[in-house]
This record gives structure tokens, C-alpha cells and sequence, in this order.
């Protein structure tokens, strides 16, 4: 309280509250031309598990998601072909949320639907209405179309194919695509994901079946492979880049690369997550995270990395390596140095993970129980709050918002 004679604590009242209507109109108006904060899941319904004895088929979905309030909610779904064979990245959000990209590795043999063959759809899913979304287009990108990125311009979009080893070059106008060239790489190693750089003149690809990442450089539209791999542990799977664009953070399923002769460990390998530094093309730095790290995904103002753990929870309950619970860990980022800051426990089975744009709620995808928890994070603790879950009759499968990646 400002202490003084009556007028001028009357003078400082008027002022404050003038002040006040100001920055509630302003703020309004930046409302009104900023896109609301949505996240979108690509729910998996053709997907079992093992030992699933009542399993139904269902079809693929997205959900939108509104984090403008707590609890989040579900506010629309739409049917479009969707895997959970594949990275949590299969889903892409254009910067301004007015447009979501989500692609589809895998689908039912149509000779025999309790098998699966590769799928090619890569579908263009209008978000203006966030309650209603609209499958507007589905294009075909190569065979296992996977990892999925949108360029910070809403202009470009770039699909990663793991069946025959290519990238996808669409350009993008009045919410169309159109293929405008095909990027050939390694079939073998299988290319999964593909993170943008911020700038949108770099691209890293990660190798499903490799122990690499490929540095690949755009220009304009022209996609073409440098020549630069980072060696950056084995089965490398999901990426994204710093908000700066000087750091690529990527999983290694099965972790460090061996030695050369090296036994390999006891209890199964330990999953790492790996800072690249683009400016010098070197390996920075190495973190281990636990077994299986299937997604990382940085906060909006790029504090902090979420890694989404499986940590055996997939596997069958007689396995040497089940767990009952998988693990959501959380990263404190100062350029390539990630210091761990919390973690908790998730249900099996876990996916992908998403930030709100305040930092302060995470979204994870618990695929055996088809549910999306939601976790508080407070810079320090990392809370569950069960009665927050949203759950569906699909398995969630990839997600993400316009400020993910």
C-alpha cells in the first residue's frame, strides 16, 4: 500500500485501475488473434496387446484436447488412420494450431485383419473449430510413414518412411498437400522420426534399426542429406530440437553403444538420451533414463525435457523384464547439460508425453489402460492427478501442441 496524503492515494487508485483496463483489454485482443492451447492425440484402435482376450477393433482416431482450463478436456474427435507402431511423434501441430498432420505406419491386412501390414496415409486434419475437427485431405508419403514435422512457417512438411527408407517433401497451402519431392536414404536402418530445426534450414532423422542420426539441410523446399551422422547410441527413436536450435536431444532405446567385443549387460540395456550440439556436429552429451525412452518433449520456453519411459510395462507380466509402471522423468536443460529434476510413475504402456504452454501440466499417454494422465509440475515435484484422466475406448498413441516441437 502506498502511504501519502488522501489525494494522492486517490490519484494512484484511479491510475491503477485505469491501468488494470488496459491490460485486461490488451489482453483480450491478444487472446482473440492467438490460437487457443490445444493438444491433439492420435489414438490407436486396431492395436493389442498381448494376451488381450476381449479385444475389439475400433477406428483410429484424434481427440482434441483443450489445456486452456483444469482439468483439461476433450472437446472434439475426428476418425483418421493413426498407429501406435512407431514413434509418439506421428502427429505434427502447425504453429498457429489451425492444422494438424498425422501420419499411419501401419494398418490391418485387408486379406486378414488379425495381422498387420505397413501403411502410407499421411492425413491433413483441419482445427479451426476445435470441437468439431475436420479430416480435410490424406495424401500418401512411403511405406511405414512415421515421424511427422512442420515447419515453423506452416509452409512444409516432412515424413520419415521406416519401410523403405524415405523422406517426404509436401508443401502446404490453404490447408492442401502436395508431395513435391522424395528424399532417398538407408533403407536398412529405417529412418522413424524427423525433428525441424526453429530456423528451418535443419533436419535430424533417427534410424530405428541404426545406431545414428542423419543430419539432413533444406533449402527452401530442396531436402538433401549432408553426409553427417552423430553415433548416438543404439536404436536411436525420437527427437527434438533446442529452442534455440543449437541442440538436437534424441532417445536411444537400448542405450550407449557397446564396445567393440563388450558382453552386453546384465538385466537388459539402459536407454539414454543424447545432446547433439549442431554448432560443432559433435556428441555433447549422454544421460541414462531408463529402459525403453520412447519420447522426449521439451516445455515452451525450453527449460525443461519430459522423457517418457516404458520401462518394461509393455512387456507380458511373465517376462524377466515387466514392470507394473512405467516412468515420466523430467529434465532441468542449460544447453546440453540435463540435470534430473523429477520423476513419477505412469501407467503401462506409456507413449507420449506434451507440455502446456505455461509448464506447469503434462499430458502423458497410457496406451494399456487407453487413458491420458495428467500430471502438475511445479519446477520441483511432479504430481498425478488421478481424477483429471481422460480416458477412451482407443489407445492413445502420439500427441502434441503447436509449441512441442
Amino acid at each position: 500500500m502506498i502511504s501519502g496524503n488522501d489525494m494522492e492515494s486517490s490519484s494512484v487508485m484511479m491510475i491503477g485501475r485505469k491501468g488494470s483496463w488496459l491490460a485486461g483489454a490488451a489482453g483480450a485482443l491478444i487472446a482473440a488473434h492467438a490460437p487457443a492451447q490445444i493438444a491433439v492425440s492420435v489414438n490407436d484402435g486396431k492395436q493389442p496387446r498381448a494376451g488381450e482376450s476381449d479385444f475389439r477393433a475400433r477406428p483410429d482416431n484424434l481427440a482434441v484436447i483443450d489445456m486452456r482450463r483444469y482439468p483439461p478436456r476433450v472437446t472434439g474427435t475426428v476418425d483418421v488412420p493413426g498407429s501406435m507402431i512407431g514413434p509418439p511423434t506421428s502427429v505434427a501441430m502447425a504453429r498457429d494450431g489451425s492444422f494438424a498432420i498425422v501420419t499411419s505406419a501401419q494398418k490391418a491386412d485387408p486379406a486378414d485383419p488379425a495381422k498387420f501390414v505397413l501403411d502410407n496415409k499421411v492425413s491433413l486434419i483441419d482445427l479451426t473449430d476445435p470441437t468439431a475437427p475436420k479430416l480435410v485431405q490424406t495424401v500418401e508419403a512411403g511405406d511405414g510413414a512415421s515421424g511427422v514435422a512442420i515447419n515453423r512457417a506452416g509452409t512444409m512438411a516432412l515424413v520419415a518412411a521406416t519401410g523403405d527408407g524415405t523422406i517426404s517433401v509436401f508443401s502446404i497451402a490453404a490447408r492442401r498437400l502436395t508431395l513435391i519431392d522424395t528424399l532417398q536414404l538407408d533403407k536398412a536402418p529405417g529412418p522413424v522420426d524427423i525433428a525441424l530445426s526453429p530456423d528451418g534450414k535443419t533436419a535430424v532423422v533417427t534410424q530405428r534399426r541404426g545406431n545414428a542420426i542423419w543430419r539432413l539441410a533444406i533449402d527452401g523446399t530442396k531436402v538433401t542429406d549432408t553426409g553427417v551422422t552423430f553415433p548416438t547410441g543404439v536404436n536411436p527413436y525420437g527427437s527434438v530440437f533446442s529452442r534455440d536450435g543449437r541442440y538436437a536431444y534424441s532417445t536411444n532405446l537400448q542405450g550407449r553403444i557397446p564396445a567393440e567385443g563388450a558382453p552386453p549387460p546384465r538385466g537388459g540395456r539402459i536407454g539414454t538420451v543424447t545432446a547433439i550440439d549442431l554448432r560443432t556436429n559433435r556428441i555433447a552429451a549422454t544421460v541414462e533414463v531408463g529402459p525403453l525412452p520412447e519420447h522426449v518433449a521439451l516445455s515452451a520456453d525450453g527449460r525443461y525435457l519430459a522423457v517418457v519411459v516404458v520401462n518394461g510395462s509393455a512387456a507380458s507380466p511373465t517376462s524377466p523384464a515387466y514392470s507394473p509402471f512405467g516412468l515420466l522423468k523430467v529434465y532441468r536443460v542449460n544447453g546440453a547439460t540435463l540435470t534430473s529434476v523429477a520423476e513419477a510413475q505412469t501407467g503401462q504402456w506409456a507413449q507420449g508425453a506434451t507440455w502446456s504452454d505455461d509448464g506447469r501440466t503434462l499430458l502423458l499417454q497410457s496406451a494399456a489402460s487407453r487413458q491420458i494422465e495428467v500430471y502438475r509440475f511445479d519446477g520441483k515435484a511432479l504430481v498425478r492427478d488421478p481424477a483429471a484422466t481422460l480416458t477412451f475406448d482407443t489407445r492413445p498413441a502420439a500427441i502434441t501442441t503447436a509449441l512441442s516441437r
